[in-house]
Order: C-alpha cells, then sequence, then structure tokens
C-alpha cells in the first residue's frame, strides 16, 4: 500500500478502507468471519476501518471493537453518528444532547478510549452547524475524538461548516465521506474540489454502486429479490445501460469489473481513500487482488464517454441524502393561497 495523507491532518491511510457496514445482521452475521476478514485486510496494508452506529444497531461496532483488540494502535479508527438508533426523535442528528450520548456509546462498543474520525452521517438541518461543531470540538478538547468529518454533505454546507469554525474558533471538519463511482461522478462538480480547496481528505463510499459494477447486476441477470427490493437503481434503465457499456471496456481492458471501478475511484485527486464493503472473504480477496491497478488516459477517457464527469446516472438510491428543499413539499411550493395572489 501507498499510503495517502487524510487532508491536512497529518494522518496517513491506505487508498482502500475496510467499510463495516456488512458486519453483522445487516450482512455477515458470524462474528468470528467478520473479524477474519478484518485481520486480513490489515495484514494486507489497510489501515483505515470505517464503521458507524447505526449499522445493524451497533453490532458491527463491537465486532469491529473485539476484531481490533490488540491492534487498535495500528488502526485509523472511523465510526459515525446521526441517523436513528430508535423510535426516540432525540436519539438521532447531531445536536449536542444527542452527540454527548452517542459518542460514549460508540467507545463502549468499540473497546477503545478514542475515536480517529468520528463522523456526522448525513446533514443535520434541524440542528444550528455551530453547535454540532462546538459539541464535536469538546470532544476533540477532551481526547475522545482526534478529528471530526461530515458525509454526504453538499458543497454549500461543508464551506458553511468551514466558515463557522473559523468565526467561532471552533474545530473544523477534516474529511468529508461522499458517494462516488463510475455511476455515481456528480461530486467531481463541487463537493471534491471544495474539500481540497479547504484541505479535507475524502473516504468515498459505494465505489462499487452497490453492486451494480461488479459485473453480477446485467440486464439480462435475474436480480436477487432481497437486493432489488433494498436497492431499487438495480432495475434503472439508464444505470443498466451504462453497465452493458463499462462491461466489454473492462474486458478489453483485462479487468475484473470491480478492479475497473475501485482503480476509477482511487484515481482522482481528490479522493484520498474509497472505501471498501466486502461481505465474505472471497469479495475481500478480490478486492485486494486489484489494489495495484492503474488506470490508462486511454481507459479513464473512454470512461468520461460513457458517464460524463460530473454527473449521476439515473434516479438516486435509497441511501442517497435528500435536502429538505427538495423532498419537503413546503419548502419548494408556496401555500395555495398565495400562488392565486400572485
Amino acid at each position: 500500500m501507498r499510503y495517502r495523507t487524510l487532508g491536512r491532518t497529518g494522518i496517513k491511510v491506505s487508498p482502500y478502507a475496510l467499510g463495516a457496514m456488512m458486519f453483522g445482521g445487516i450482512g455477515n452475521p458470524d462474528h468470528d468471519d467478520c473479524a477474519r476478514i478484518i485481520h486480513k485486510a490489515l495484514d494486507a496494508g489497510i489501515n483505515v476501518v470505517d464503521t458507524a452506529d447505526v449499522y445493524s444497531h451497533g453490532e458491527s461496532e463491537e465486532i469491529v471493537g473485539k476484531a481490533l483488540e490488540g491492534r487498535r494502535d495500528d488502526v485509523v479508527l472511523a465510526t459515525k453518528l446521526s441517523l436513528p438508533m430508535g423510535d426516540d426523535p432525540n436519539r438521532r442528528g447531531a445536536s449536542r444532547r444527542w452527540i454527548m450520548t452517542a459518542v460514549e456509546d460508540s467507545l463502549r462498543r468499540l473497546r477503545t478510549d478514542h475515536i480517529d474520525l468520528y463522523q456526522v452521517h448525513r446533514p443535520d438541518p434541524a440542528t444550528d452547524v455551530e453547535e454540532t461543531l462546538s459539541a464535536l470540538s469538546d470532544l476533540v478538547h477532551s481526547g475522545k475524538v482526534r478529528a471530526i468529518g461530515s458525509s454526504a454533505m453538499p458543497a454549500s454546507g461543508i464551506v458553511e461548516a468551514q466558515w463557522a469554525a473559523e468565526r467561532r474558533g471552533l474545530e473544523r471538519f477534516r474529511a468529508e465521506q461522499p458517494q462516488y463511482s463510475i455511476l455515481n461522478r456528480g461530486v467531481e462538480a463541487e463537493v471534491l474540489p471544495v474539500a481540497l480547496r479547504h484541505g479535507m481528505g475524502t473516504l468515498v463510499w459505494s465505489p462499487l454502486a452497490k453492486g451494480m459494477l461488479t459485473g453480477r447486476i446485467r440486464r439480462d441477470r435475474k436480480t436477487d429479490l432481497r437486493r432489488a427490493a433494498l436497492f431499487r437503481n438495480f432495475s434503472d434503465e439508464h444505470r443498466l445501460d451504462a453497465v452493458e457499456r463499462l462491461v466489454p471496456l473492462a474486458e478489453e481492458a483485462g479487468l475484473p469489473m470491480t478492479h475497473l471501478a475501485m482503480a476509477f475511484a482511487v484515481a482522482h485527486p481528490g479522493v484520498t481513500c474509497a472505501i471498501i464493503g466486502p461481505r465474505t472473504m472471497e469479495q475481500l480477496d478480490d478486492l485486494l487482488a486489484g489494489a495495484g491497478v492503474t488506470l490508462t488516459d486511454e481507459i479513464l477517457d473512454r470512461i468520461d464517454a460513457i458517464v460524463p464527469p460530473g454527473t449521476d446516472v439515473g434516479a438516486p438510491d435509497q441511501s442517497a441524502y435528500v435536502p429538505p428543499a427538495l423532498h419537503e413539499l413546503d419548502l419548494r411550493r408556496r401555500p395555495a393561497g398565495d400562488r392565486a395572489a400572485a
């Protein structure tokens, strides 16, 4: 592994990060098998493990914590908060009240006294960003957190948070975790350049587009019903069209689709590392085998011809962040009476 620096933190990270979303009930419920996957990834040179409190409702953090015993000091451990952790409306979001509770819960499950990168999983429009940064700053100053980050934050939100930190003398977000793949290139337009401008590292998620870039999701193949229900864009015609054009490109390059997709993700200068999320040892082995692949300019140009830079293919999937201004009617439609008066 040729290690990279996470923004301006001075923290050295591998170009691949091990994502732990599939560890636990949502993916692989065998804790011992998950531990073996973690250990093999670390032995291969991966030094970043990324999880979240919401993954299998804390089970993923518990698996990671147990697996890292005796190896904790060699790992850049990242986790996240803000998505719902139960029915209580206050056990979610990025308020000081919840942050202070959530971090203690994560530290306990992870069996550690500090988190290297603590990230806000999704923007919380109900909470002033200054409150969020103030609470996270206290965690940094206490030593419980080394650096803080955001995830799925639009470029405007990144800038607002940077300005708020500077204005109030608070710790600033040092990393951003956006969705990025050959099929999801929208962040190339503003998010990645803005993150670079502010010295932030990036840990991009879903570089295999939820499995669409594995080569297993094809127009002429039936998709597992469970996965189809979980990821509705598996049947998106635009995404399937792009995949059908990418498959022969990978074959001409002599690469499995997974290796093409991962090499693309880490080739962008705004990407620090790409998060892989294996559920099985076989999947990890395949991804590790492609860790040294570098794409030529010709291959990158041909990918650009299939999916133009800065564009997303098809409709957003269920995990994409949709800002309130787009999904809340009262934020994009005037009341009927006001419209009539106009």
